[in-house]
């Protein structure tokens, strides 16, 4: 058992290489927020610190007119007044006991609180506040495993965890049951190297014609074709834009036949959230099963089509579902968000390690418990952030690999800890090696990556 007895939080800004544009939104910088929590074991006053990192990828989280700086300063505020509450939260047990406690006890006062008299375009969305959540929650189970000397995934089991499943989660047909199951029921062993996907923004130049000549002048590719070559690529995601059924058909043909050229097995269509009805989706699948037959069997899935709100836009995906593998992404920010796209006709689960540890490893149960497959998709997860999202990919079995897209946009972003996990940062032969997460928690090995913090924005 243990409690919470420190907390610090740090802004660690990254500038993109090359802008990435998906769905109607383009990034260009990000602000990674990095906590260190400090736990205390109840009985034998032991302490430990555990690490966590996300990037506050405001494009992401809160798209839509509001100036950039202003939403990314709110992200930025309510980091901070999460490390406050966990300061005086008085939580004790794993992280997996004390970390849904804070989800559904304190994240709903404290964006509650935040949102009060902000007018409704400035209130920041449940998405956003899962995201700033997220760091701490991931350094509540590298601390624990600190603490136990073990791995994150060792500690799922009834050998640490108090309540089975059912605690956490209900059930949506009537043979489920999640009595005496624990997560580790639901994990897998992992390899040691698996399958990377690429990720093809909105301007992303796919042929010469498309450089504009103020494309950066280093060391690596720029070109789509060059990156398949240089990484050995077999999976690429492409981001359309969901308004413009010409321009998404047109950019999935000609990424598709490149890839074919080149020895890519698989594709992904990505609207993030801005196709307008299941008609525009299946018009396009049509076409290209008739049209393009080996593009169409190349595209192993489609994520996200439609506004993550499942509640304000209950659209029928059954159509969709029928098709092609439909895996939700923005709209999984938990697991009754699943179970409620499930009933909509969702029938597989992107997983995100930024919508917090807590809530990944409880939607993944519930997903697998029901028959839905799994991907773990990025949020251009660089530097730390990279670890938990890596070995989340590798635990909880996914339809195929994992996306990891920061060696694109912000290569060198990751140099301090790619030299202790040289084989995790870049993509080999179209993998990525966690040989080297090694060691207790989530074998970050921090103490051997020479890392320069600022000066921290909370410490308590």
């Amino acid at each position: 058992m243990m409690c919470v007895t420190g907390i610090q939080l740090y802004f660690l800004p990254v500038q993109t290489r090359t802008p990435y544009q998906f769905g109607k939104e383009t990034m260009s910088e990000v602000i990674c927020a990095r906590a260190a929590v400090t736990v205390t074991d109840t009985k034998t006053g032991k302490t430990a610190q555990g690490w966590g990192e996300t990037p506050l990828s405001v494009a992401w989280v809160w798209p839509g007119r509001l100036p950039f700086s202003e939403r990314e300063d709110a992200l930025k505020d309510f980091c901070t007044r999460i490390a406050e509450a966990w300061k005086q939260a008085d939580f004790v047990g794993h992280p997996l006991e004390i970390g849904h406690r804070f989800i559904e006890e304190c994240l709903p006062d404290l964006r509650g609180q935040f949102n009060q008299k902000r007018e409704v375009e400035r209130q920041l969305p449940q998405l956003a506040a899962l995201v700033c959540a997220s760091a701490f929650d991931i350094a509540l189970y590298d601390a624990y495993g600190h603490l136990h000397g073990l791995g994150v995934y060792d500690c799922f089991g009834p050998e640490h965890l108090t309540k089975d499943l059912s605690h956490y989660l209900e059930a949506d047909a009537a043979e489920v049951s999640f009595d005496g199951l624990y997560p580790s029921d639901f994990l897998v062993s992992p390899p040691e190297r698996i399958p990377v996907w690429h990720s093809v923004g909105g301007t992303d130049p796919i042929f010469e014609s498309d450089l504009t000549g103020n494309e950066p002048d280093d060391d690596y590719p720029v070109l789509l074709k060059d990156w398949i070559i240089r990484d050995q690529l077999s999976c690429l995601k492409v981001k359309l834009r969901g308004d413009d059924a010409s321009w998404d058909y047109a950019r999935l043909v000609a990424i598709g036949r490149i890839g074919n050229e080149l020895g890519v097995h698989w594709l992904c269509a990505d609207y993030n959230c801005t196709a307008p009805d299941a008609d525009y989706v299946n018009a396009m699948l049509d076409r290209l099963r008739v049209e393009e037959p080996r593009v169409h069997g190349m595209l192993l899935y489609v994520e996200q089509p439609f506004p993550y709100e499942l509640e304000e836009h209950p659209i029928d995906v059954h159509s969709i579902a029928a098709r092609k593998p439909l895996f939700m992404d923005e709209s999984a920010h938990d697991w009754r968000m699943v179970r409620l796209g499930r009933q909509l006709g969702w029938n597989n689960v992107a997983l995100k390690t930024c919508k917090t540890q807590t809530g990944a490893i409880l939607s993944l149960c519930w997903a697998k418990a029901h028959g839905m497959t799994l991907m773990v998709q990025d949020l251009t997860n660089p530097m730390l952030a990279m670890i938990p999202h890596a070995q989340l990919a590798a635990h909880a079995g996914t339809i195929m690999g994992l996306e990891s897209n920061a060696p694109q946009f912000y290569p060198d972003a990751s140099i301090p800890e790619a030299t202790v996990h040289p084989g995790l940062y870049p993509r080999v032969g179209g993998q990525i090696d966690l040989s080297t997460l090694t060691g207790p928690g989530f074998g970050y090995r921090v103490d051997e990556i020479e890392r320069d913090l600022p000066a921290p924005a909370f410490d308590a």
